[in-house]
Parts: structure tokens; C-alpha cells; sequence
């Protein structure tokens, strides 16, 4: 039977000899993040920055894109609908824009005015409610302990099924994969929004499944092959599962590509993060959490520790 192999079955390439490459790589990444947050910050969006929300039965059932073009047409800033409940029930969500010296209640009458000339004064509003800034803090607490007990479990899940080193590398990478994320909401101009929390979350679930497929073949080689040098085993490791990963990883991208340049706006906005983040995951797979074990002294089993007393005596 033939398999689909994207990569040569004799590939040897050595990995683990570019680890101060890649390295450096990661660390730019992580600075440049850093910086960028630290100057520019993240331009957070209606989930986080609060908004106005109105939740409109319409008489005929809305045309979602057609809709969407004619709050654009306002530069109120960001906006957002979607179909809510009944078939004519459609929810818009408005992003909070209230200039410095500007009355709150003028800001918002402003912006009602502008979205019932869009849609329809005679339209039933059944809702209008303003989200205030203490919500989207609230919910940037609630979203960042969301990611960081999805870590800690993970952290949890590989230290119990292999070792605490495997554990600490896989962690980092997982942390690397997250500031990548957030490099691509600070350094371009996307709006940081409940989108991001769900591609960073995708993102980790993503890479640490490739993290632990690879980990799992490292583990089976130091059984393996005892005395084998701790740098070639891994890239032996890493080689041996190269296929996997790049078969997995352009299988998903290829749907990932096809939502991003078929889906419309929304779909777009949604994947292009994940995409981003797939590719960082597997990046992170390879070139940083396997190199890194050779720094944590790794456990070859007990017959290593009595053939080194052997050779010893």
C-alpha cells in the first residue's frame, strides 16, 4: 500500500545543530512583541473596549452582507451582526468610540441614530444597552485565566504522561506560540478581540497534540537506543515524525487557506490568526520544545545508569 509522504523517508536533517538559530529567532519574536506592547499596546476591540449593542427584530429577513456594507458605510469603527434567536432577529454590536470631552449620552445617541438611519427607524429595536469599559476588563481577566489554566493543565497532562522536563519545554513552547499570537495584534493593525483568545486557545490545543506525538517518539527512541547521544536521538526523533507534522500541518492550512479566501470578511478575520498560529505551533514543535531537552538532563533509564556504572568499574 502507497502513502502520501510529503517528506523524503531518508531525511536527516539536523535540527538540533540550528537550535541557536531558531533560538534566536523565538527570542526576536518575543522582544519585538514585548516592545510593541509595551509602546503601542493591543487595539483591542468591541469585546474588550465595551460598545453599544442593539438587538433588532426586523419585518423581512435580513441580508447579513448586505447589512454589514451599510453600517461600514457609518465609520462608527468597528461593527459587527449576526443573526440572533428568530430568523428575523439580528443583533449589532457597535464599538465605544467617545472622544475626549464629548458628552457619553451624546456619543451614544449619535451612534442609535446613525445605525436606526442604516437599518430602518420603523424596525422593532428590542434592545439597546451600552457596554461599558469595566465588562471588557472583566472579560480580559476572564480570558487570560482561561489561557493560562489552559496551560497549567497541559502542563500537568505532559508531566504525568512523560517527565517534568518534558513538561517544562513543552510549556515554553506553549508560551512562545502565545506571544506569536499576540506579535501578530500588536505589531499589525488587527483588533484584538474574543477572535484572539480562541486562535491563541486553537493554537495551543494545536502544538502541544504536535508536541506530544513528537515526545512520544523521543521518549520510545531513549528506550531504544540507550546510548545514543542525546542531540542525535532527538533529531532522529524529530526526523522520524518531520512527515507527520508537515502532512498534518499543510492538510489543516489547506482548509484553513480555502475558509480564509472563501469565507467572506468574518470567516477571514476569524482564520488568518489560526493559520498564523499553526504555523508558529509547528515551529515551536520542532525547533524549540525537542533542542531544549538537552538542557534539562533528560533521564535515560536505569540500564544507561548501570552500563555507566559498568563502563565506570
Amino acid at each position: 500500500m502507497a502513502y502520501l509522504r510529503l517528506v523524503p523517508q531518508n531525511v536527516n536533517i539536523n535540527f538540533v545543530g540550528i537550535r541557536f538559530i531558531t533560538f534566536l529567532i523565538s527570542a526576536i519574536v518575543i522582544v519585538a512583541t514585548a516592545i510593541t506592547i509595551a509602546t503601542k499596546g493591543l487595539n483591542y476591540g468591541i469585546d474588550f473596549e465595551g460598545g453599544y449593542i442593539f438587538e433588532v427584530r426586523l419585518k423581512e429577513e435580513p441580508n447579513i452582507p448586505e447589512l454589514r456594507n451599510k453600517l461600514a458605510t457609518l465609520n462608527l469603527g468597528e461593527t459587527a451582526i449576526q443573526k440572533f434567536g428568530a430568523d428575523h432577529d439580528v443583533l449589532i454590536r457597535v464599538e465605544r468610540k467617545v472622544a475626549e470631552g464629548t458628552d457619553e449620552n451624546a456619543a451614544q445617541q449619535k451612534v442609535i441614530d446613525a445605525v436606526k438611519g442604516a437599518i430602518g427607524v420603523n424596525e422593532d429595536y428590542r434592545r439597546i444597552e451600552t457596554i461599558g469599559p469595566k465588562v471588557g476588563e472583566e472579560l480580559v481577566h476572564n480570558s487570560m485565566k482561561a489561557v493560562l489554566l489552559a496551560l497549567a493543565a497541559m502542563l500537568i497532562y505532559i508531566a504525568v504522561r512523560f517527565e517534568w522536563q518534558f513538561a517544562v519545554c513543552g510549556i515554553i513552547a506553549l508560551i512562545h506560540d502565545t506571544i506569536g499570537i499576540l506579535a501578530l495584534f500588536s505589531i499589525f493593525p488587527f483588533e484584538f478581540n474574543e477572535t484572539a483568545i480562541i486562535a491563541i486557545l486553537i493554537t495551543a490545543g494545536y502544538s502541544i497534540n504536535d508536541t506530544i506525538v513528537i515526545f512520544d517518539r523521543i521518549r520510545e527512541n531513549l528506550r531504544k537506543y540507550k546510548k545514543m547521544e542525546l542531540g542525535a536521538l532527538i533529531n532522529k526523533s524529530l526526523n522520524e515524525t518531520l512527515s507527520r507534522t508537515v502532512l498534518t500541518g499543510a492538510t489543516t492550512l489547506t482548509s484553513l487557506l480555502a475558509l480564509y479566501i472563501w469565507g467572506g470578511s468574518v470567516i477571514s478575520s476569524f482564520s488568518l490568526p489560526i493559520i498564523i498560529g499553526i504555523m508558529i505551533g509547528s515551529f515551536s514543535s520542532i525547533f524549540l520544545a525537542s533542542p531544549l531537552l538537552l538542557y534539562l538532563n533528560v533521564k535515560r533509564g536505569e540500564e544507561v545508569a548501570v552500563a555507566g556504572a559498568a563502563n565506570t568499574n
